[in-house]
């Protein structure tokens, strides 16, 4: 199967696959007209790792988890691991964007959004004095 179709099949753009060869998360055989050619192997670890980043894992652990996959003597437990501080990095997001709501949703709600030229949104932006 060519780029295009591999793209088609895994829902990734052909330059997404491309950057993956490059920098070796995926390997797939080239032709001999230096074209690559994806097989169902490479298939499954295109579809494996389009998963995996829709989950917001990084590409290192994505590589990580790869390496577990094709791995028959893994250990669920280094996946569990892997999963597991991603999980904790998602909750530290969360918790950051709620701040942020709840900081800008105050700001918001002190503003009078009149035709005075006072305002707490900015006021708030430029700092202490």
């Amino acid at each position: 199967m060519n780029i295009k179709d591999a793209a088609l099949y895994s829902g990734l753009p052909a330059k997404t696959i491309r950057y993956y060869d490059e920098i070796g998360l995926i390997s797939p055989p080239r032709d001999d007209n230096g074209y690559r050619t994806f097989e169902k192997t490479e298939l499954h670890q295109l579809v494996f790792v389009a998963h995996a980043r829709a989950l917001g894992f990084t590409i290192e652990d994505c590589r990580a988890l790869l390496m577990l996959y094709k791995d028959d003597q893994r250990a669920s437990a280094d996946v569990k691991r892997i999963a597991n501080e991603h999980l904790k990095h998602i909750e530290t997001k969360i918790s950051d964007l709620e701040t942020m709501r709840d900081t800008l949703s105050h700001l918001i709600n002190e503003c009078h959004g009149d035709q005075r030229p006072d305002c707490p949104i900015l006021d708030n932006f430029r700092g202490r004095d």
